[in-house]
């Protein structure tokens, strides 16, 4: 069975600046993330769950997990040579590596999305992002890692659950690769990754229904209604982690909504570590990505830790939330009503 290393080798040549430097950084991830998911696998024995005390740059307490694994992927991310300058959820100020001047790239990551899940053991994981610096010539900055994501050259997030995956993409589509135990190695188990053009499964925190926009509303009353192809309604699944709950979206099909509400009204999710990465990896799979009235990966980013709703998933869902969204915020949409209302019904929303 082909290694995560072999595949990246074989695999250089698909990427237009390929020297090497790109395939190295994403093994040093691989390597990073080995290691957290060991940890997370004996955390109650080595006695790192629970909070620290201490609160990150997002006003979140940190778990003792969220810390190991900041460290962990900082790391292997400044001793391997390919990396400049790192942007994480868990750090207020972009981290420059020393040494790294000469370095082609910046990598955005969310050490331990999910994390509290930890105490109860529930799937939790990493999301990355890979950006090539703009220019050599001057030293890494901010503006660095504040590009669109489009300009992403890789994306990618390890899911730590029954068993630990690695799913990535350098625009090339999307593959997954399974941490095999007995041999330490991180195998090919889901080459070309491709979402379902739909799917029954809705991922949401119901719980914060009253605070959401009424397009939002609708699209969840629309879920629960008898569904026109499958003729029951669909099936609501949160477990509380983007990356869980977008990782099984991705295979069986359906839509993942982190919308804006009255708490967050710019949302809660972060643009750079959670909606680019994620957002990539989706439409690289076929599926789509958006914040309910545009693409996220064509969104600017003005600040590091920027928050931003996504909707992202089945393309078809997708499009049915965004026409809902566009359908109750008229200051944002561009179709006519009648127009907007005859594609509704076409899609029996």
């Amino acid at each position: 069975m082909q290694t995560l290393g072999q595949f990246i080798i074989e695999k250089q040549a698909d990427f237009a600046f390929a020297k090497g430097e790109l395939s190295r950084l994403l093994r040093d991830i691989g390597i990073a993330a080995k290691i957290v998911s060991r940890e997370v696998n004996k955390a109650g024995l080595m006695n790192i769950y629970g909070e620290t005390g201490d609160v990150n740059v997002q006003g979140e307490r940190q778990k003792g997990l969220d810390v190991f694994a900041n460290e962990h992927f900082i790391s292997a991310l400044s001793s391997g040579g390919e990396c400049c300058a790192v942007a994480s959820e868990e750090v207020n100020e972009l981290i420059i590596i020393p040494g790294g001047e000469k370095a082609k790239y910046v990598v955005c990551i969310d050490p331990l999305d999910g994390s509290a899940n930890i105490d109860v053991n529930v799937g939790v994981g990493t999301i990355f992002s890979i950006y090539r610096r703009l220019d050599l010539s001057v030293p890494v900055g901010v503006a660095d890692v504040l590009q669109q994501g489009i300009c992403q050259v890789a994306a990618g997030y390890v899911v730590y659950g029954s068993s630990t995956m690695l799913v990535y993409t350098t625009g090339k589509g999307v593959n997954g690769f399974t941490l095999d135990p007995s041999i330490g190695e991180f195998c090919l188990s889901h080459p070309g990754m491709r979402i379902p053009a739909s799917g029954s499964i809705y991922s949401i925190n119901e719980g914060n229904y009253v605070h959401f926009p009424d397009g939002v509303k609708r699209f969840i009353k629309f879920a629960q209604q008898e569904n026109f192809s499958s003729g029951r309604p669909f099936t609501s699944r949160y477990i509380g982690s983007m990356v869980a709950d977008v990782h099984r979206n991705l295979i069986l099909g359906g839509i993942y909504l982190y919308p804006s509400t009255s708490a967050y009204p710019d949302g809660k999710l972060r643009l750079l570590y959670e909606c680019n990465p994620m957002a990539m990896i989706i439409e690289q799979a076929g599926g789509k990505a958006s914040d309910g009235f545009r693409r996220i990966l064509e969104i600017q980013p003005t600040a590091i830790h920027q928050r931003c709703p996504v909707f992202c998933g089945s393309a078809e869902l997708v499009e049915k939330a965004e026409l809902l969204m566009h359908w109750h915020s008229p200051e944002y949409n561009p179709v006519s009503p009648d127009g907007l209302r005859l594609k509704l019904n076409q899609q029996a929303v």
